[in-house]
């Protein structure tokens, strides 16, 4: 069915008898301003509910509910957007008090909400609840099934899926006027100043095997090494994306007195990064190894020390950024959890970041260990996945809506990156003014990567750049969309450089 015939004018006698002859039908309410995957998960789980779902989206003369302020489209743009959907039958836009009417002239099974009207206690919504229950309506509550992976291509063949991405990311640079090329000429000026990267460095060794069989002796995995190769990871190779997206970049971090220190010594100086690494002979470099036959990965190894710091190496991290604040664009702190990334370091980077106005970006990867994004205060942009800022935030029920402005509201951040994994980003932006939040989703523009390990280091790095370059939060994420796909089209950690995601926008990224 066509998007338009799925939008339906509640005030035509016809449609209003063809709605009252349903049955087995899901009715859901709410704003739309923005669609993103918390809306499909929330629209899932009603259609899970019911033979059919309608859709009852906020009128222009309502405020937008539950303090999302002003909207940027109007009602009948958020209507069509919402029919878009393949899960939704048809929509239709109302006021809470043709809501109640609604619901009296149809047989509905099922009202679904998001959770944060689970707690209404007063207006016209309250209303609705109640009047629906009289009717013996079922009404439910929900922000959708959390889950940090796509089940996308279950609905579409891979290649279908990938122009369907495109064509939503194309739809994203019309609806917010960015034009690729202009952005790209603005990321090639250069630059006399430079971002600094803090966080922990690692060094990971792809070793490429041939498979065997199965031990005769115990059920183990027999494979045969045949090529292995090291990269540089962590915080040096978003110092290494940087320099190579054509930014000067400093790097401060800690390691080893070992033979893979002086490898990211030598790594670090043929990509033109300046990198100051200490040495702590207490700790071995932060060393990865990853079995894989062809790309896929079988295991990984890990050989570390994450204790804290000892004071006299905390204070000469201290020290080694209080000296590199000439002339910086940016702060990038990126923590592995790793033991680099102190209390006090992090108090001290923060300190200087306010009082020489440089902007503080900061990215926490825990995907293995433990570690809380919520620590980061005061930053002015977050990079967190979606399982980060539960965990931080010990939040398993909420949408990702209200999880992402929770977070930013804990933390003081204005701005903020949801990564959402297969399901590609949503950002966060209260610096634009007025009472709204400025939200958009960007699809993963990558069907079937190669190696996702660096996805969201060549994103953090070539976001930096875009910003430090003066580009809006949103047009910095049009390019950090089109750098991390690149990023992951190659088995292990390889520096984006800025030519090649020139040509790659000017490929597949224009609308």
């Amino acid at each position: 069915m066509k998007t338009d015939s799925k939008v339906l004018d509640w005030s035509r006698d016809l449609e209003r008898a063809l709605i009252a002859d349903w049955s087995d039908v899901v009715l859901c309410y709410g704003h739309f301003d923005a669609i993103h995957p918390g809306h499909l998960r929330y629209f899932q789980f009603a259609r899970e509910h019911g033979a059919r779902l309608v859709v009852a989206v906020e009128g222009d003369d309502q405020q937008a509910i539950k303090g999302s302020g002003r909207s940027r489209f109007p009602a009948s743009e958020r209507a069509r957007a919402v029919a878009a959907l393949y899960l939704v039958d048809y929509v239709v836009v109302v006021t809470p008090d043709v809501l109640i009417e609604l619901i009296e002239a149809t047989n509905f099974t099922a009202l679904v909400l998001g959770r944060e009207f689970e707690d209404e206690e007063g207006g016209q919504l309250l209303e609705v609840i109640n009047f629906a229950r009289q009717k013996g309506i079922s009404v439910l509550f929900t922000a959708g099934e959390a889950h940090y992976a796509t089940v996308a291509f279950f609905d579409k063949p891979q290649r279908e899926l990938e122009v369907t991405r495109w064509r939503e990311f194309q739809a994203v640079l019309r609806t917010r006027g960015i034009q690729l090329p202009l952005l790209m000429s603005r990321l090639v000026k250069s630059d006399r100043r430079k971002i600094l990267v803090v966080g922990d460095t690692i060094v990971d060794r792809y070793v490429a095997c041939d498979p065997v069989g199965l031990s005769s002796e115990s059920p183990t995995i027999v494979v045969k090494e045949l090529q292995s190769r090291d990269f540089v990871g962590g915080a040096a190779i978003v110092a290494a994306h940087i320099a190579s997206l054509g930014t000067k970049c400093d790097l401060i971090s800690v390691v080893g007195e070992d033979v893979r220190a002086e490898f990211l010594r030598e790594q670090m100086s043929l990509n033109n990064v300046t990198a100051h690494l200490l040495s702590d002979d207490s700790r071995p470099t932060t060393f990865k190894i990853r079995y894989m036959i062809e790309n896929q990965k079988l295991f990984r190894v890990s050989s570390l020390k994450d204790h804290r710091l000892a004071k006299d190496i905390e204070s000469n991290v201290i020290d080694r950024i209080k000296g590199s604040t000439g002339e910086l664009s940016a702060i990038v702190v990126s923590d592995f959890v790793y033991g680099v990334i102190t209390p006090r370091i992090l108090s001290a980077i923060t300190e200087i970041s306010k009082e020489f106005r440089i902007p503080l970006f900061g990215d926490l990867q825990c995907s293995s260990q433990i570690g809380n994004v919520g620590k980061f205060k005061e930053f002015d942009l977050l990079f967190p996945t979606e399982r980060e800022a539960r965990v931080a935030l010990n939040n398993q029920d909420a949408g990702v809506e209200e999880i992402a402005k929770t977070l930013m509201k804990d933390t003081h951040v204005p701005r903020l990156i949801m990564k959402l994994g297969g399901d590609g980003l949503i950002t966060y932006d209260s610096t634009s003014g007025g009472e709204s939040l400025d939200r958009q989703h960007f699809p993963a523009l990558s069907v079937n990567p190669i190696d996702v390990a660096g996805a969201g280091d060549a994103l953090l790095a070539t976001i930096a750049v875009g910003i430090s370059k003066g580009l809006s939060l949103t047009e910095a994420t049009a390019v950090g969309c089109c750098g991390a796909a690149l990023a992951v089209e190659t088995v292990g950690n390889i520096p984006v450089r800025l030519e090649n995601v020139v040509e790659f926008s000017q490929l597949r990224g224009n609308p």
